[in-house]
């Protein structure tokens, strides 16, 4: 096919266009983007995002242009390109790593350096001596050796402790032989060890003289660091394609008696004692629970960004469809934009609330995070292994500490419940899209796709919810037994101890702290509901698993609404945003609570949180807020300050040229238009003509 033809060119969109429907929707909200974009984000954030973009979209090799035509051989080669680009660029600049987060950010999608940069350097930083700094993170640092994180196996996921793998110590020679006893002991998933890791941190069941010590890292070389070959012994690959992520090199380890040195153990936290082959366990484990925590930590910030790309497509999108006359307009008023239909708001301005909610709640909880390193640092409450004889979630190595308890089952709650909310969110968003929705064009369903395996990875949501449940079972037990620490689990469990015979009452129509209030009494009554089942009717653990993960989401839902409220409460309300700004966030902050609320309703009613004529009349207030958060949810999207760039949407483009987009990448981008197909089935020839350009690297 050749270029659009002239006559073509010459055609516009039907009136009003999409770019005087987005100026019209930014006209109606008097509220200041840049204000509170800044307030997000930080002036700082603001411009080293603005400088990374501006060195990335004048570099060629990270041009966006094909990538929702490539296939995945295609995609991740070029990926593999961006990836050597943005560390050469690291270097040329300077960046620092939290600049270095940007630009990787702002390309947007996973490259085959991913558990380099973040598992593997982390690994050996967290947990390696001086010694193996020295050794191997130097190193690694400088891409001299490429790493993975070598985990997860065709057999086993979360529950880490059935992990088949060995490393066997072998006091003769000062070594440890590791070894893939069977096929299902295969590392599996693991990202950038298919093709491009020359060393792996492996995680094996550490064996001294038969007995086992339960899985330990050790840094295993793979491949030869000229040739690039597996080495001896080693056997590895790519797992294939993928629902998605497939600019990342997922692959498959088996390793056939394999020895290291005695200095591959990374040794921070535990040791094999080189003279005497005696296990040496470590003086502190809660450090190891501090760095799961990081990562989850982290998972809860991006939770609201993540849903609000798919939100900020959406909304804009919405507001340039139209479709249908409203029923009741009256006169010839036109089509009328899909965002007005009250179904829509419903789905997507609830979303919309949720973006900051998790946004806040992440900022919270990074903050937690730092406290708790901090007062790790100063040897407050360090070592006091007062929780040794509970059994350890899925992923633990050991169990933890007092010191982390609260902040580990704060990160397991909220990294279950915010990434849930934000993957289910995405594919909402596509469908409030409509049939463009879609289209790879659309921008919602690759980041969708790749963005799935976060409500698996770093813990299953559902067994992450177990972990959150032994949690609240034990502070009650606690406070139950007049032992328990002063704590805001605690607190609230007290509280509704004091009050359950009598009553809540909870005014959650006009009271903001009410309102709080209520999603804490439901987790208190839920928690002491599943401890009746478990203490006194001695029910199994298994049959409760249902009601645990009800009650883990009530906590996670209970501790966002929080955080949502104190972000805004008077006296950590922002300074810098003016009356206007913290009225809309505050319609936002009761729009994502009430609509929780009645979205639970039924356990909001058994736990005597609220009536029933309290849930009827929340609805009507629900549907009032979506007509007063409305004409605010373009300049809202808008403060996520995504450039088009980074989107690569054109349903989601800041100047509303949707169509025009649309269909310049279907006629213009897509190579398949260059060739020209032979249909007839009485010969073997499928190109009759082939205009497409061969794309180099």
């Amino acid at each position: 096919m050749s270029p659009n033809p002239e006559w073509v060119k010459k055609l516009v969109v039907a009136s009003p266009q999409g770019s005087e429907l987005l100026a019209t929707e930014r006209a109606s909200s008097n509220l200041d983007v840049d204000q509170l974009a800044e307030y997000l984000f930080g002036k700082n954030e603001l411009e080293t995002r603005e400088r990374v973009l501006k060195v990335l979209t004048a570099d060629p090799v990270f041009d966006k242009s094909q990538n929702y035509f490539q296939g995945r051989e295609a995609r991740i080669e070029a990926s593999l390109a961006k990836a050597k680009r943005l560390r050469q660029l690291q270097v040329e600049h300077n960046w620092s790593q939290d600049e270095y987060l940007v630009a990787n950010d702002l390309l947007s999608e996973p490259t085959p350096y991913g558990l380099h940069a973040s598992m593997f350097l982390k690994t050996l930083r967290d947990q390696g001596t001086p010694e193996q700094h020295k050794l191997f993170l130097e190193r690694a640092e400088q891409y001299k050796i490429i790493g993975c994180y070598a985990q997860t196996e065709l057999g086993h996921g979360s529950n880490v402790r059935g992990l088949e793998t060995t490393a066997t110590w072998n006091q003769s020679d000062k070594t440890f032989v590791l070894h893939s006893p069977h096929l299902t002991s295969s590392k599996w998933w693991i990202g950038s060890l298919g093709k491009v890791a020359n060393h792996a941190v492996v995680m094996a069941q550490l064996v001294i003289d038969g007995k086992r010590f339960g899985p330990h890292p050790f840094v295993v070389q793979i491949r030869d660091l000229k040739t690039h070959e597996p080495l001896e012994n080693v056997h590895v690959g790519d797992i294939g394609p993928k629902f998605g992520y497939n600019t990342m090199d997922n692959g498959f380890l088996l390793l056939n008696q394999v020895k290291v040195p005695h200095v591959n153990m990374l040794a921070r936290f535990s040791r094999v004692d080189p003279q005497s082959g005696r296990y040496q366990r470590p003086s502190n484990p809660s450090a190891v629970y501090g760095t799961l925590t990081w990562v989850r930590s982290n998972i809860v910030l991006q939770s609201g960004s993540v849903l609000a790309r798919g939100v900020t497509i959406a909304t804009r999108y919405c507001a340039v469809r139209r479709q249908f006359q409203d029923l009741d307009a009256k006169g010839n008023v036109g089509e009328n934009q899909v965002i007005n239909y009250t179904m829509v708001q419903y789905r997507l301005l609830p979303l919309l609330a949720a973006t900051f909610a998790l946004h806040f709640t992440g900022r919270s909880m990074i903050n937690m995070y730092e406290e708790a390193q901090k007062r790790m640092a100063a040897g407050q409450d360090a070592g006091q292994l007062s929780d040794a004889n509970r059994r350890p979630g899925p992923e633990e190595i050991n169990p933890g500490t007092d010191l982390l308890a609260d902040l580990h089952a704060t990160s397991c709650a909220l990294k279950a419940y915010g990434s849930t909310v934000a993957g289910e969110g995405l594919e909402v968003c596509r469908r409030a899209c409509g049939g463009h929705g879609y289209s790879s064009f659309s921008g919602i369903g690759t980041w969708f796709a790749d963005y799935l395996p976060t409500l698996t990875w770093e813990g299953d949501n559902y067994m992450l919810t177990q972990q959150v449940c032994r949690y609240l079972l034990k502070t009650a037990r606690a406070v139950l037994a007049g032992t328990a620490g002063d704590n805001d689990t605690s607190r609230s469990f007290k509280a509704f101890l004091a009050r359950r015979d009598t009553g809540a009452a909870f005014d959650i129509l006009t009271s903001d702290k009410d309102l709080v209030d209520a999603f804490a009494w439901r987790v208190a009554y839920l928690t002491f509901e599943a401890l009746q089942h478990r203490d006194a009717d001695k029910q199994s653990w298994n049959s409760l698993l249902v009601d645990f993960h009800r009650l883990s989401t009530a906590h996670a839902q209970y501790m966002v609404v929080k955080s949502f409220y104190d972000a805004l409460a008077a006296e950590s309300a922002p300074g810098s945003l003016d009356r206007q700004t913290t009225g809309v966030l505050h319609k936002l902050f009761r729009l994502f609570a009430l609509h929780t609320l009645e979205r639970e309703a039924s356990e909001f009613f058994s736990s005597s949180a609220t009536t029933v004529r309290q849930i009827q009349l929340s609805r009507k207030a629900v549907m009032k807020l979506l007509e007063e958060v409305r004409p605010h949810a373009v300049r809202l999207a808008d403060s996520w300050s995504f450039p088009d760039w980074q989107l690569d949407s054109s349903l989601g483009r800041y100047d509303g040229n949707v169509y025009e987009d649309l269909f310049h990448r279907a006629s213009e981008l897509n190579p398949l238009n260059k060739v020209v197909f032979d249909p007839y089935p009485d010969n073997n020839i499928i190109l009759k003509k082939d205009n497409r350009t061969k794309s180099k690297l």
